[in-house]
């Protein structure tokens, strides 16, 4: 008889997955990308996440690094070095996102209420510089923190941006009769290549403002917020309430991210995805902010950058 054929252990398409949790609270944080993959309080999804045997569509729960958002044709230049970064948003020619949400990260700590991830991102044509990457995850009374970590490798300063890309829950429905809160006086134009064009405009008197809570409506948002307002400790604090009051959670930013992006996922690829949560995601800059050289961090060597933000469920 002919020996039988070993089975195959098929892995899951984001890697290792790691549970930590508080009290009711539970996250879950993927390998691939040090991807924010669920947060729930019991029975009650905080986030629009996906399943294990998923991969992180539409950029959810994923880290943007090391720029957010769009990127005209891929190309920049940095104290004289040119960088040329592949399009995968080709259909606008822009490169978008980053670089490490794709890429497995290294776990350093791991307790039953946090843990921390480490990347270091070699040179390669679209980012040509060491950058060393730890992403800390705490989930706690107040709920979950994330606070990032970056250091240059090099020599001399390095360009840097950050973003992150939770989608918050909206319940069952669409997200029409959802209540949205952004403390925002301004928002970016921008082109048709999602580009800002370098003016800010108002939101007050507009269907973009939402300084104070209400009803979201038919609204479309893909959309960057700045100015943001903040309380004494500079914390600005944005909030969706699911319709009918049954579920929610506020986002909060410290003063490293002065940029809040947010998108009502009206062209997802995922049809049945559409409307039905609402990505509030924190940034260090505007979009093509290595183009224009707008709040761009310039990373010094021996220095290490801190910012941190986190979701409070309501």
């Amino acid at each position: 008889m002919p020996a039988p054929s070993p089975r195959i252990s098929i892995a899951s398409p984001t890697g290792q997955q790691w549970r930590i949790g508080h009290g009711s609270q539970e996250v879950v944080v993927c390998e691939v990308g040090a991807t924010l993959r669920t947060y729930s309080v019991g029975p009650t999804a905080v986030l629009d996440g996906f399943g294990t045997d998923e991969w992180s569509h539409s950029g959810r729960g994923q880290v943007l690094a090391p720029w957010p958002n769009r990127l005209a044709d891929g190309r920049y230049e940095y104290n004289g070095v040119r960088a040329q970064a592949a399009l995968d948003e080709p259909e606008r020619r822009n490169a978008i996102h980053g670089l490490v949400r794709w890429l497995p990260w290294t776990l350093q700590t791991r307790h039953q209420n946090q843990l921390s991830l480490r990347l270091q991102l070699h040179p390669s044509p679209g980012y040509p510089y060491s950058l060393l990457l730890e992403i800390e995850y705490h989930v706690g009374r107040e709920g979950l923190t994330v606070t990032t970590r970056a250091q240059s490798l090099e020599q001399g300063p390095i360009p840097f941006g950050l973003g992150f890309h939770p989608y918050l829950h909206a319940g069952t429905g669409t997200v029409d009769g959802a209540i949205l809160h952004v403390p925002a006086r301004h928002t970016l134009d921008t082109d048709d290549r999602g580009l800002p064009t370098g003016t800010l405009t108002p939101v007050e008197g507009t269907d973009r403002d939402f300084t104070t809570a209400r009803f979201l409506g038919p609204v479309v948002l893909d959309t960057a917020y700045t100015t943001l307002e903040r309380d004494a400790s500079g914390v600005a604090r944005a909030s969706l309430v699911a319709p009918g009051g049954v579920g929610g959670a506020a986002l909060w930013v410290d003063t490293g991210f002065p940029y809040l992006m947010v998108y009502t996922g009206d062209t997802l690829g995922e049809v049945q995805r559409r409307r039905h949560a609402v990505a509030i995601e924190p940034m260090t800059c505007p979009p093509n902010a290595f183009r224009t050289g707008d709040d761009v961090i310039a990373l010094e060597p021996g220095r290490e950058w801190t910012a941190r933000w986190g979701i409070e469920p309501q």
